[in-house]
């Protein structure tokens, strides 16, 4: 069995967890869920089913162990420095979390999938954790943390799961986007500007946006919305 640089893989290779995580993840990368069969994974690392199971348990466990590895170095990453302000620290851990998942787009749902079905789990209370101490240095009052904290945990996992999606649907080469935005903006100054004003006003932005700046500047409206008084 080769390697993907073409070298065989041996059996007498030492099977980490850490290594059959790194599988996953190149399989993940490379076919999305539907590439991480058993079957693949035991070809890849040229051993048996058994051997997986023992160090990560079933598939299901070895998708929360990839997503809890993936997310929980977006986390390092982004609360290993110093920001300057608050405001600065929320935008690196969300930054964090979109590349993230930009380079890695199936991480998306099994990122939702976590939150929604293991609020106690590594990965919500990461997030939680790494967006929440920054809130109360927001001047955000301490009984309305968890609103507050949650409300930036919402917008991050559906701005993040949009995009992701749409970067599934739309290959990630220039000329393929600048296709698919230019039939949109098309569609939109045809539609009838008496009852769609705004969509008209609108159009040619929406081939100039950059998703990253824009996940940034909902990042404002939410932060501005928490700190303005009453």
């Amino acid at each position: 069995m080769a390697t993907r640089d073409g070298r065989p893989q041996r059996r007498n290779q030492v099977l980490s967890r850490e290594r059959i995580i790194a599988t996953a993840i190149e399989l993940l990368d490379a076919g999305g869920e539907g590439g991480l069969t058993v079957r693949a994974l035991t070809e890849r690392l040229a051993t048996g089913s058994g051997a997986i199971y023992y160090q990560v348990g079933t598939r299901d466990e070895l998708l929360d162990a990839v997503t809890e590895t993936l997310v929980g170095a977006a986390l390092t990453a982004g609360t290993s420095g110093e920001a300057a302000t608050p405001g600065d620290g929320i935008r690196v851990v969300a930054l964090a979390l979109f590349d993230a998942i930009t380079e890695h787009p199936w991480l998306a749902t099994r990122l939702i999938l976590q939150v929604v079905r293991n609020p106690v789990g590594p990965v919500t209370v990461g997030i939680f954790e790494s967006i929440g101490r920054h809130v109360g240095a927001l001047g955000v009052p301490r009984d309305s943390w968890f609103d507050a904290a949650s409300t930036i945990v919402h917008y991050l996992l559906g701005a993040i799961s949009q995009n992701a999606r749409i970067a599934g649907d739309i290959p990630d080469v220039e000329p393929a986007r600048e296709e698919f935005f230019g039939s949109v903006e098309t569609a939109w100054r045809e539609l009838d500007a008496a009852k769609y004003p705004f969509m008209h006003a609108i159009a040619g932005q929406v081939g100039r946006h950059d998703d990253r700046e824009q996940f940034l500047t909902g990042i404002a409206i939410v932060l501005d919305g928490l700190t303005r008084p009453g």
